[in-house]
């Protein structure tokens, strides 16, 4: 443990220069007593560090000199995948792993291209998780990716809406889709998908399985998740909108909704308007759309749903009329 802080704390001063004790105490979570002791076990060593003190001082190493030790070990080779999602490695348990991982890629930078680096780091950052995305929880996250790393069978109780159910699986794949973290398993000799934070418990079995060379995970999610967005879609409506407003279909917010509509449109009429399908997953979720664009839609069929759009735009039109509750 100690061997790893020292070499973490070789790095830092390597790719930040002079830096305080307190600084590197918080960086390394220690004590700053502990970082003067391993600053004085680095210089026994030969290391050629040393200490300024004053307001202005710090711990730096002597200018020109450069450590070798930035060799990745196989758990930071891994962790460098997912530099992009520091939220992910953390709840891989691969947190620290991972900032280790990039410190020894800056430290095997030269100068020019570790200060470009650096400025891009202080400049850019990627956040993935929509907008009031509550995070799930996922207690069960660190024994799966376990399994995972080391191809070992899982048995798990997954909590579906109704029930809870057990399950056996090889686990073949994590992802994290928009903050929310999706195990696909094998599970007999079919592949799904288990939302983590519905696993209420998962134990490995202690048995190893082979995992199917064939197997792409990127590519099985990308196909299964567009079969259950198709899938999803059980109503559509058939509707004429304005020309100048079909772009307004996007706020249907489902790629495959849009993509099933927009192929759907007929030309332009002499009025200037188009009949398209739109699909959705309910009359519900569809009036919403639709109303969204106001004047510019009128839904031909279903009649049914047709009549309950006019009823709500009657009451929507006979409230308006009254006067505000809140007028003087």
């Amino acid at each position: 443990m100690r061997a790893s802080r020292l070499v973490h704390l070789l790095l830092l001063l390597q790719t930040r220069g002079r830096t305080t004790g307190p600084e590197l105490a918080r960086e390394l979570e220690v004590s700053v007593r502990t970082v003067y002791r391993d600053i004085e076990a680095l210089s026994a060593a030969g290391v050629p560090i040393y200490s300024e003190p004053g307001r202005s001082g710090g711990v730096r190493l002597v200018d020109g000199y450069r450590t070798r030790l930035t060799g990745l070990t196989t758990e930071e080779a891994d962790a460098v995948l997912l530099a992009g999602q520091p939220a992910a490695a953390a709840d891989l348990g691969l947190g620290t792993v991972l900032a280790t991982a990039q410190l020894k890629v800056l430290a095997a930078l030269p100068p020019e291209l570790r200060g470009r680096a650096t400025r891009i780091a202080e400049r850019v950052h990627v956040d993935a998780q929509g907008w009031f995305h509550r995070t799930d929880q996922t207690p069960t996250l660190a024994t799966i990716a376990d399994a995972l790393w080391h191809d070992r069978r899982l048995d798990i109780r997954y909590q579906r809406k109704d029930r809870a159910v057990e399950r056996r699986l090889d686990p073949l794949g994590l992802v994290l889709k928009a903050g929310t973290w999706y195990l696909v398993a094998r599970d007999g000799s079919a592949v799904r998908s288990y939302r983590v934070s519905r696993i209420a418990a998962a134990e490995q079995t202690g048995e190893s399985f082979t995992r199917p060379e064939d197997f792409d995970l990127a590519e099985h999610w990308s196909a299964s998740a567009d079969d259950f967005a198709r899938s999803m879609l059980r109503v559509r409506a058939r509707c004429r909108i304005a020309a100048s407003h079909l772009r307004l279909l996007r706020l249907l917010n489902e790629p495959a909704a849009v993509a099933e509509a927009m192929a759907s449109a007929t030309p332009p009429d002499s009025e200037g308007w188009v009949e398209v399908t739109i699909p959705s997953e309910s009359y519900e979720v569809l009036a919403g759309a639709v109303l969204h664009l106001g004047e510019y839609c009128e839904v031909l069929d279903p009649p049914e749903f047709r009549a309950r759009l006019a009823a709500t735009a009657f009451a929507m039109a006979d409230r308006y009329r009254r006067p505000s509750p809140l007028a003087p």
